[in-house]
């Protein structure tokens, strides 16, 4: 029986290049027609804090503060520092704080429909606008840094199959990923808020694991097969036998975020939805960017530049294992 041909991922990086591109200038063409929220963290606005007793359905806060017309509003709700005071957090992203006409007029309303509750304001505070933009500033530079130092490693860890190319397209690889993640905070109507960030650098570590194994495999069979393999081939076996790995991988922590969604769901616990979703969409599509971007993108690259020879032109390494003593079975190097 024939052994099975991995599937060609080089010979087909033109439709899985395009899928990417297609989703991100849909992605600019809604963000132009419908834009983007930003929280109150990079925004500035208001935050408004209210005790309250028993039960309060957030949703229902939400809609009357929306009702006064004060701008994009975020409800959510918490306990005091000793745990005794349960707190409903009202905040208001805008340019320009509350009055204290507004505020007496909303709380006002807030207690004529939640009176069961004792609604009673018990802290009011102004962000920034200008805090905001720092905030939102220092998160791109801690970004860009950690893809500094993400490429430095790559480049030293595999020289051996060109380690700066190969840092290079692992960098395009995490921006696609940020990209991807930027959608789905569009496309679902979230604000870009510390939950973007938060999902952004758990996605970019989880992508670049599932890169590196893969590279690491190619690096492995390089030694293996020498030049008896063209590098399209070799990338192709190479990114099969890591291809269970990374989908469990994915599938495994994908699953636990979409439970938490559902305890959430029934819980009514919403604010979390704005990190656990956009997680989801983060995760298959940095596993999507390790098997189908970063390294079909990186043998164009030695293709193209006439670096394949000085890659390839190694014998292969004479040990129980190697090509040299036989073809070895892909099998035995499936992860």
């Amino acid at each position: 029986m024939s052994e099975k041909k991995p599937f060609d991922f080089v010979g087909h990086r033109k439709v899985l290049f395009a899928i990417p591109i297609v989703i991100a200038v849909i992605t600019i063409i809604f963000n132009v027609i419908f834009g983007i929220e930003m929280s109150i963290e990079f925004r500035g606005g208001t935050m408004l804090t209210y005790s309250y007793s028993g039960t309060i359905d957030t949703n229902a806060v939400k809609s009357v503060v929306e009702g006064e017309k004060l701008g994009a509003v975020t409800v959510t709700t918490g306990s005091g520092v000793n745990n005794t005071v349960q707190t409903v957090e009202i905040s208001f992203a805008s340019t320009e704080g509350l009055t204290a006409d507004v505020q007496k007029s909303l709380s006002d309303k807030l207690d004529e429909k939640f009176k069961d509750n004792n609604l009673e304001l018990i802290n009011s505070q102004d962000v920034n606008p200008s805090s905001g933009a720092e905030f939102f500033a220092k998160c791109l530079v801690a970004v860009l840094f950690s893809f500094l130092l993400l490429v430095i490693y790559i480049a030293f860890r595999f020289k051996k199959i060109g380690g700066l190319s190969a840092g290079v397209f692992a960098l395009v690889a995490l921006v696609h990923d940020v990209i991807m993640v930027y959608a789905a905070f569009v496309f679902l109507r979230f604000p870009i808020d510390a939950n973007f960030m938060a999902v952004i650098l758990t996605v970019l570590g989880n992508s670049i694991n599932n890169t590196i194994v893969i590279y690491d495999r190619i690096r492995e069979n390089r030694n293996l097969y020498g030049t008896s393999m063209k590098l399209s081939d070799l990338v192709n076996m190479s990114i099969s036998q890591s291809l269970t790995r990374s989908i469990n991988t994915t599938l495994t922590t994908g699953f636990a975020v979409l439970a938490i969604c559902v305890v959430c769901a029934i819980c009514g616990v919403t604010s979390i939805m704005s990190f656990a979703i956009p997680m989801v969409v983060g995760l298959v599509f940095g596993t999507y960017s390790s098997i189908c971007i970063s390294g079909p993108l990186w043998v164009m690259w030695r293709e193209r530049h006439g670096d394949v020879k000085n890659d390839t032109d190694k014998p292969a390494k004479k040990d129980k294992n190697s090509a040299s003593n036989g073809p070895v079975d892909p099998k035995k190097l499936m992860v």
